[in-house]
């Protein structure tokens, strides 16, 4: 990777959002739990999430991210609160395609997700970006089980 590729995957609001996670460290009593990790890069992201009708109305996270991942569960975690499992995982799948695709944003309000557009060239990058949603559609599951 080149000097200049690195500058505009590493941009300065990536890299502002990854020093501002929200809502990180784990709930005392969550009613779904899920790890999600990376095995090419290692990065490592555990959330927590408490529903009522059908909704997250609590919500943490533990990130062990490359600045990517960290970023990703950034975005997330401003906008988690009072969503779906259908909103998220849209958002997900929606995340999915706009990397590996060339698909659209996300939708609103997760249309933040835009900051991660240079990822899309950096295949090796895009488990780690979508950990944060893939753990938090697993755990609203184990949730509403």
């Amino acid at each position: 990777m080149a000097d200049s590729d690195l500058i505009k995957l590493y941009s300065g609001r990536i890299l502002e959002l990854a020093a501002s996670i929200p809502h990180q460290g784990r709930l005392p009593a969550p009613m779904g739990t899920a790890k999600r990790r990376s095995p090419l890069c290692g990065s490592t992201i555990t959330v927590d999430v408490t529903v009522q009708d059908g909704r997250v109305t609590e919500f943490a996270q533990d990130v062990k991210a490359c600045a990517l991942g960290q970023a990703s569960a950034s975005v997330l975690g401003r906008v988690v609160l009072g969503r779906s499992r259908g909103e998220v995982e849209a958002a997900r799948d929606a995340l999915r395609a706009m990397l590996k695709e060339g698909g659209p944003l996300p939708l609103a309000p997760f249309e933040s997700y835009e900051v991660l557009l240079p990822a899309r060239d950096y295949k090796n990058r895009h488990a780690s970006i979508l950990l944060a949603l893939e753990a938090v559609c697993e755990a609203m599951a184990l949730a509403e089980a």
